[in-house]
């Protein structure tokens, strides 16, 4: 309610006006965001703390809906998740950036992909209905913002804020999260087509879209990871240095393994009608070789060899 106040400018009005109700209400609402501001300066594991509780909080009132066969609000859903998607975001700005570099260590890494992966879905969920996966994704949430808070770090890797090389990692964060999806799309499509086959549904399976709708879903979210994979590919030949050096020829040959038997299967499905268990088994393997392409060689690199 908007509170309109009617002032008196006759010359002959001697007493001053009250103050402004909407100016005190901003003024409130500013001193309120400052300390809140001040408050996460001073506890750096408050974000990390909140978004960990909103994620449970969101991923645990989805869960139980579900398991009584009732229809999930929507709309508290996704603002339960946005809102610790925000405090994720939050926490992981003040984990990575220190001072002019930015600071990518296993952890904060896994923490950042996850981030990434929650708000692909987010979008997702805006247009096609896939909110079912944030009960997956949600928990990957809770577990990776509570590593990068409180698990020691190892050697970790500064990055230049160069242009060309923060765009190549925001290509490959984009890749990365839209694979998942795909891969936790493949796990729902093989969960969904064993039940049916069997003819005894969950709750949880009752309340997806048909099985023709989600594997067209998954080859989507497969189609977007890969041509995003594609220009993460293109420009790290570009601005990388030596893709082949001996801390990136792991990574490099991974990743451009993974590209191949992606652009097979995605192959194979428009010319031959692929699907079912052999398209997830071909999803399943490409996402293992992105996985290890980053996190396998991140981890061996930070935590065993120390470089």
């Amino acid at each position: 309610m908007v509170l309109q106040q009617v002032a008196d400018y006759s010359e002959d009005c001697r007493t001053p006006t009250p103050p402004d109700a909407f100016v005190a209400s901003r003024l409130y609402a500013t001193l309120l965001f400052s300390r809140v501001i001040l408050l996460i300066n001073m506890q750096p594991m408050l974000p990390s703390l909140a978004a960990a509780c909103l994620y449970a909080g969101a991923a645990l009132y989805q869960g139980l809906r579900l398991n009584q066969g009732s229809n999930v609000h929507r709309t508290l859903l996704i603002s339960l998740a946005t809102l610790g998607l925000l405090l994720h975001v939050g926490s992981l700005w003040h984990q990575m950036f220190t001072g002019s570099v930015l600071a990518l260590d296993f952890f904060n890494a896994a923490s950042l992909v996850a981030a990434a992966v929650i708000f692909l879905t987010l979008i997702a969920c805006i247009r096609i209905p896939v909110e079912n996966l944030l009960i997956f994704m949600l928990p990957l949430g809770v577990i990776t913002v509570l590593l990068a808070e409180f698990m020691p770090t190892g050697t970790s890797q500064i990055i230049d804020e160069e242009p060309g090389i923060l765009a190549h990692i925001l290509l490959s964060l984009t890749a990365y999260g839209l694979l998942t999806i795909a891969v936790f799309q493949s796990l729902l499509v093989l969960l969904q087509d064993y039940q049916l086959k069997h003819k005894r549904p969950s709750r949880l399976i009752k309340n997806f879209p048909p099985l023709q709708t989600m594997e067209s879903l998954m080859f989507g979210f497969l189609w977007g990871g890969w041509l995003t994979l594609t220009l993460s590919l293109v420009s790290g030949a570009l601005f990388v240095q030596d893709l082949f050096a001996q801390h990136l020829v792991h990574k490099t040959f991974f990743s451009l393994f993974a590209w191949i038997l992606f652009a097979v299967l995605l192959w194979g499905r428009h010319q031959l009608g692929w699907r079912g268990h052999k398209a997830i088994r071909w999803t399943l393997a490409g996402f293992c070789l992105l996985m290890l392409a980053y996190f396998g060689s991140k981890l061996v690199r930070e935590f065993i060899l120390h470089i």
